[in-house]
């Protein structure tokens, strides 16, 4: 009797614990919560700052000089970006047909150490409207002719958009006040998320950043995408890029296309870009000499399997010091 009285309770027990399993299992596989807040949109970047800091990548960073507004943003909050920002997240908006020579618009979401009663100070101080939505204010700034919207979502998180639908921003900070899922996020994120390698996802201190978006052909309008790839594909296709760090820094960048013509037309334009751009370093001299440079241009490989191009690059880390840290200061001349 005794057995059979527990066996419900025993059952119930391995029914929350295998539920929690599959959570757990979930979110490991899902994109990191920062991206997941995003709204909708044609193209998503993230990047890992504290990894980055700690795996200590660029070394001795140059000295950073900062103009008069961003100083005093710095003074009045206290948060600087290249100290306290663990992470950042970026939907890219495109433009729509009806105005394709528009420039794209984003929303972000920065996860890092910030000092919130300052910050509230300072949006308060700038914006010229504050609305409360779901408990949380939103400041609206305007900025250079566009309307830009910011929330504090909890002790660590900020969000902001500049597309001028506010559901936009109201809709990240619905996606906030929900418990933390798998399931959540843009449909193009969950999709392609998964095509990211295995270590630029799941590493310690490995993935450095990543970045899913469209790539359209340019007809007449401005190229929206990240880096302006749009002139290599004659057809829509979706590019995967991501950056790890081992032993340098390894660059993947796939193209998923509809069809293996499409990604032999994008391989060979590739190709032709690549070998175009490592002829003018070579022709250019000075820095095409440089033997971390070298090694780099060598190691690029564009492949080419049924309807995906893959493009391949390792950079040194002796060359990514040197594109990060001071030059020496030059030594006074010496007079006779």
């Amino acid at each position: 009797m005794r057995i059979r009285r527990r066996l419900p309770i025993l059952a119930g027990v391995l029914l929350v614990a295998g539920a929690v399993a599959v959570v757990v299992f979930l979110l490991k596989h899902a994109p990191p919560e920062a991206a997941r807040l995003l709204p909708s949109a044609d193209g998503f970047i993230y990047i890992n700052l504290r990894d980055i800091r700690r795996a200590n990548i660029g070394g001795q960073l140059a000295p950073v000089s900062y103009d008069p507004e961003y100083q005093k943003f710095l003074e009045a909050t206290g948060f600087q970006f290249e100290r306290d920002l663990d992470e950042a997240a970026f939907a890219i908006h495109y433009p729509t047909e009806a105005n394709s020579k528009a420039e794209p618009r984003y929303s972000e979401v920065f996860v890092g150490k910030i000092q919130g009663d300052r910050l509230r100070q300072f949006l308060r101080k700038i914006a010229s409207s504050v609305e409360s939505y779901n408990a949380t204010d939103i400041y609206t700034i305007h900025l250079e002719g566009r309307t830009l919207r910011v929330a504090i979502l909890g002790v660590d998180t900020v969000a902001a958009s500049n597309v001028d639908d506010p559901e936009v921003i109201r809709g990240m900070i619905e996606r906030s006040h929900k418990l933390a899922s798998p399931f959540a996020g843009p449909a193009l994120l969950r999709k392609y998320y998964k095509k990211i390698p295995f270590t630029s996802r799941y590493l310690p201190f490995a993935g450095l950043a990543w970045a899913i978006f469209r790539v359209e052909p340019l007809v007449g309008r401005v190229d929206p995408t990240p880096m302006g790839l749009s002139f290599l594909f004659a057809k829509p296709a979706v590019v995967v890029a991501s950056l790890r760090a081992f032993n340098g820094v390894h660059m993947r960048a796939e193209a998923f296309t509809d069809s293996s013509e499409d990604a032999k037309h994008v391989a060979d334009q590739l190709t032709t870009f690549l070998t175009i751009f490592h002829t003018a370093e070579k022709n250019a001299g000075g820095n095409g000499t440089d033997p971390d440079l070298k090694q780099f241009f060598d190691s690029l490989k564009v492949e080419q399997d049924g309807e995906r191009v893959v493009l391949t690059a390792t950079a040194p880390l002796g060359l990514i010091h040197k594109l990060t840290q001071p030059e020496p200061a030059s030594s006074p001349s010496v007079k006779p």
